[in-house]
């Protein structure tokens, strides 16, 4: 089966959380800004878009390059057999970026690639340069970067973070990859209490109950790859099939999500039903200061209301001098707390183990992590 060289693409600061899924998966990594290399095959292709987490997509690096000149960019793409990855009436979109480089125009990027692709592939089936493009779709996209092209091909379709559950979304969701980078950054062990105070439309506890359960991010959706006529499709049918056997339903799991909001509460439950975790989860209209508990050894993972966010500075603060009242009085408990609002530690009442700074998408955020001092 033919290998490929592939690149994981990942939001800022979570590179190291897919470099370790992909670890744990058996791949050698190699990491850089926003993207994780690592090489397999068709069968590993389809395996890392059904498994990982916290990823956004899965691309092969088709080719790469020197660029200084437009006509060193339509050579190099050009000499690529593209017939072998393209059937005659491929739908293929290009993108492009640049970055530090002497072409930096992207539509000019954009065109003369497309026109590479073309002027191969009319020569490939004699279409005399009109290729119809009404067939499977097959994203391709030339970054420039220090005049160094590279060209990729994405085999996901919609981003990963498009599990298939969420019904519906509510205000200033947080995308599922993201709530998995978070449930696995509080490094929680399933029989310990999991609580998501804000919960909204329900994500960091649905993911948390995927997690715990071992079920496959991508078990409910396609790929772009699932498509095309050179993929197998037994691979994807047999690696679902495999995925399913995984799941562990034997584990016992302790999840609650609260939200002030009882029309959140709502959407919350139909999409943990769609997830499959509708019984895993105890989701109660409650406001974040009236929460209390007797459990020890517990996670709070919170992406609570931020001014930016949801544009009322006063109320977000007044709600972590609430969260930090009750909080500091629960030695055991560790708490995960992501916000953009750099006065959090002083509202909250207490300066966090660990700040972690992340982007929910352009957003520059910081995950306040206070650790807990367990008890066995």
């Amino acid at each position: 089966m033919q290998n490929f060289k592939l690149m994981a693409t990942v939001g800022a600061g979570l590179e190291a959380l897919v470099a370790k899924e992909l670890k744990e998966m058996g791949y050698a990594t190699q990491t850089e800004n926003g993207r994780v290399f690592f090489n397999g095959t068709m069968e590993d292709i389809y395996r890392t878009n059904l498994w990982l987490r916290t990823a956004d997509r899965i691309k092969i690096v088709v080719t790469d390059f020197s660029a200084r000149t437009f006509d060193q960019l339509f050579e190099g793409v050009k000499k690529y057999p593209w017939e072998e990855l393209l059937p005659y009436d491929a739908e293929f979109p290009v993108n492009g970026r640049s970055k530090n480089s002497i072409l930096h125009s992207v539509p000019t990027i954009q065109a003369i690639t497309k026109k590479a692709i073309v002027e191969r592939l009319s020569d490939h089936y004699h279409a005399h340069g009109h290729l119809p493009e009404t067939g499977n779709r097959f994203v391709l996209e030339t970054a420039i970067d220090k005049n160094h092209a590279m060209v990729t091909l994405d085999t996901t379709g919609d981003s990963l973070f498009k599990r298939g559950y969420r019904t519906e979304k509510g205000g200033a969701p947080l995308k599922e990859t993201m709530a998995a980078a978070l449930v696995q950054l509080a490094h929680w062990f399933t029989d310990n209490p999991f609580v998501d105070p804000t919960t909204g439309s329900g994500t960091i506890p649905i993911e948390a109950a995927m997690i715990g359960r071992n079920i496959a991010p991508g078990l409910n959706r396609e790929f772009d790859i699932s498509q095309w006529d050179w993929f197998d499709k037994k691979i994807g049918q047999s690696l679902k099939a495999q995925a399913r056997q995984m799941i562990d339903f034997d584990v016992e799991l302790d999840i609650e999500g609260y939200d002030i909001d009882g029309s959140m509460i709502e959407i919350a439950k139909a999409n943990a039903d769609a997830a499959g975790v509708g019984e895993d989860i105890t989701f109660k209209q409650l406001a974040a200061k009236d929460w209390s508990t007797d459990k020890i050894n517990g996670v709070i993972v919170a992406n609570p209301p931020y001014g930016e966010r949801l544009g009322d500075e006063d109320a977000a603060r007044q709600l972590y001098a609430q969260m930090g009242h009750i909080y500091n009085q629960m030695p055991t408990w560790s708490k995960y707390i992501l916000t953009s609002d750099e006065g959090f530690e002083e509202a909250y009442g207490a300066k966090a183990t660990k700040k972690r700074k992340l982007y929910n998408g352009a957003l520059k955020v910081d995950l306040y992590q206070f650790w807990g001092k367990k008890i066995r």
